[in-house]
């Protein structure tokens, strides 16, 4: 009943209809996202050791080319069986077109990141970045409120080519349980 209830959580009017969100290619994601900060994925005792730091969003896109990927959360279906497989397989083809990162994103704290992608062995080729406020996914207007699910407010699925903040290719799911857009292969073909 749960996956029935996210696949129509949120129906957009096309599949990369952009009408729902204030980012479209084009836009400045650090200009869209004034202020905010991401949550490295780290172990809580690397926490502790960093006194909590975060990393505004704005060092993770100026000045370089990157792929980041939202989803709605960490151990979820989906996100698990495809979307981060997705990007792992595909991390030398993106560094061979000159990516500098591929960045995923959740609505997560940044150890419940950390476990998953380690739990994924994914860690060492995607950087993984915890939103655990939904700060950042609110100032995209790319969240979805998943509480039919259980979930909470969380993120749509979706996929970005930024090159030194400007968005070069955004791409949005119709629904949460979808991967027709936001896969590695798709946005390859774009960058």
């Amino acid at each position: 009943m749960a996956s029935a209830l996210v696949r129509g959580a949120r129906r957009l009017p096309s599949a990369m209809c952009r009408g729902f969100s204030k980012v479209a290619s084009g836009n400045d994601i650090v200009a869209a996202a004034p202020g905010v900060a991401l949550q490295k994925a780290r172990t809580w005792d690397e926490g502790v050791a960093s006194n909590f730091s975060t990393t505004p969003v704005k060092d993770l896109f100026q000045g370089k080319k990157v792929v980041i990927f939202g989803l709605p959360g960490a151990y979820t279906g989906v996100c698990s069986a495809q979307h981060v497989p997705s990007y792992k397989k595909n991390i030398d083809k993106f560094k061979a077109k000159g990516i500098d990162s591929v960045i995923c994103v959740a609505v997560n704290d940044p150890y419940t990141m950390n476990a998953w992608a380690e739990k994924l062995e994914a860690k060492d080729v995607i950087e993984f970045y915890g939103d655990f406020d939904g700060k950042f996914h609110k100032s995209l207007e790319l969240d979805i409120d998943l509480s039919a699910a259980l979930l909470g407010p969380r993120s749509h699925r979706w996929s970005a080519y930024v090159d030194d903040g400007k968005i070069k290719t955004l791409n949005v799911e119709k629904a949460p349980s979808e991967f027709k857009l936001s896969g590695a292969e798709v946005i390859l073909d774009q960058i």
